[in-house]
């Protein structure tokens, strides 16, 4: 008797095409069966065993129940697959609970826990700034009395600048919204401009890897200015970002392969040398548009990556091509979601964006979260950083977009 095909449980939550799993799945030789959610569920591939829609694929509860049923139908679950940020703690938990191989919970903490990340790093011997446990004020003030303001507040859990606060003084101790109702960190605040590093740490070495500047940053973002990124070309500072990368994928990779989203202060030493600092890194792919532009221009899919890691497969290591730079932008919805589209205008002005998801007036922008459903998204391509980053503001100054909240 032949055995039966293995059964591979995916989470999803995308819309847009972010992940190409019929590209990384045999559908034909295995049931690959889909928790998703009705948003998402029209970019579940059409080769799909199943579908089973839930509310949210991070409520443990409703996917433990759809994964149920579709182990009634195809037989129990081998594989679990989680490529959204979102979805992984999810995922982790689930594996333990079913006796899964992957990531398990405690191999994700980590990643999640940002006081077990620094820890991790600073005992890789990566540099970090002073941090600390942050249960309550007293703490922060404390901390600031130790190491000076301002100090950076943050929840120990959160993602996508979800309650990061600058706080410059004791006056400010209080001011930080959800301090003492969940884990926080404190650590001294570093002016540096943020780096995002993406690629693949194959368990031994650096795999492909881009290094990226933002222009703004995620929390000026969630206050309402445009987020920009651009791949960096300067040779001195990528020789230094090559070598914090590879330091900070043996430190916190354990010895396994991960695919990561590393986030870096990059500053100057006393001799005008690159000083880069460790501030977050996830095992997952990056957000906004990063696995569009690797795809589109660097013809390298992060996500297969990925989906081979959690597969227990080996994942392929090629080198980035030489001389294309790549760059996104993503401009925040004018108002809360959800809201609907009164008038979008495209960016004017070459060279311009290469790809753009702009919404059509009458459109209904969901209340999900994320970086997928904003006002607009722009991806760039060209051959130097200069011309990108000039690109990128140009179109941030001439796109227009109009909402009207959703009310009721």
């Amino acid at each position: 008797m032949s055995a039966a095909p293995e059964h591979i449980v995916v989470l999803h939550r995308w819309r847009d095409q972010y992940a190409r799993y019929e590209d990384y799945l045999d559908h034909g030789a295995a049931h690959i069966s889909y928790v998703t959610t009705e948003l998402a569920r029209s970019s579940v591939p059409a080769q799909a065993a199943a579908v089973a829609v839930v509310a949210a694929t991070d409520q443990v509860d409703a996917v433990r129940a759809a994964m149920a049923g579709l182990a009634g139908r195809f037989g129990p679950v081998g594989r679990l697959v989680a490529l959204n940020e979102g979805d992984l703690d999810t995922a982790a938990l689930l594996r333990t609970e079913l006796g899964l191989p992957g990531q398990q919970s405690a191999d994700l903490e980590r990643f999640r826990d940002k006081l077990a990340m620094v820890v991790a790093a600073e005992r890789g011997g990566v540099p970090v700034p002073a941090y600390a446990d942050a249960p309550d004020a007293g703490a922060v003030r404390a901390f600031a009395a130790r190491n000076g303001w301002p100090v950076v507040v943050k929840p120990r859990r959160g993602t996508a600048s979800r309650g990061v606060s600058v706080l410059h003084g004791e006056g400010d101790a209080h001011s930080a919204p959800g301090l003492g109702q969940e884990p926080y960190l404190v650590q001294r605040f570093v002016a540096d401009p943020v780096l995002h590093i993406d690629g693949l740490w194959t368990g031994e070495r650096l795999g492909p890897w881009r290094a990226s500047r933002y222009v703004n940053s995620c929390r000026e973002f969630t206050d309402g200015a445009f987020l920009g990124s651009v791949e960096l070309d300067g040779p001195e500072l990528l020789a230094a970002v090559e070598q914090f990368t590879a330091e900070v994928g043996a430190a916190l990779g354990g010895g396994e392969p991960w695919v990561f989203h590393l986030e870096a202060f990059a500053g100057t030493d006393g001799r005008g040398a690159p000083r880069l600092t460790f501030l977050e890194a996830g095992a997952r792919v990056g957000g906004g548009e990063i696995p569009f532009v690797w795809r589109e221009v660097h013809g390298i899919d992060l996500m297969a990556a990925a989906v081979d890691i959690q597969l227990g497969r080996t994942p392929a290591a090629p080198v980035v091509p030489g001389g294309r730079t790549a760059g996104w932008l993503l401009l925040p919805l004018p108002v809360a979601p959800p809201c609907t589209v009164v008038e979008a205008a495209a960016p004017v002005g070459e060279p311009g964006p290469y790809a753009s998801r702009l919404p059509q007036p009458g459109t209904t922008i969901p209340k999900v979260g994320g970086y997928e459903h904003v006002a607009a998204r722009f991806r760039f391509r060209g051959t130097s950083s200069r011309e990108v980053e000039d690109a990128i503001v140009r179109a941030a100054g001439t796109v227009r977009v109009r909402c009207r909240a959703v009310t009721g």
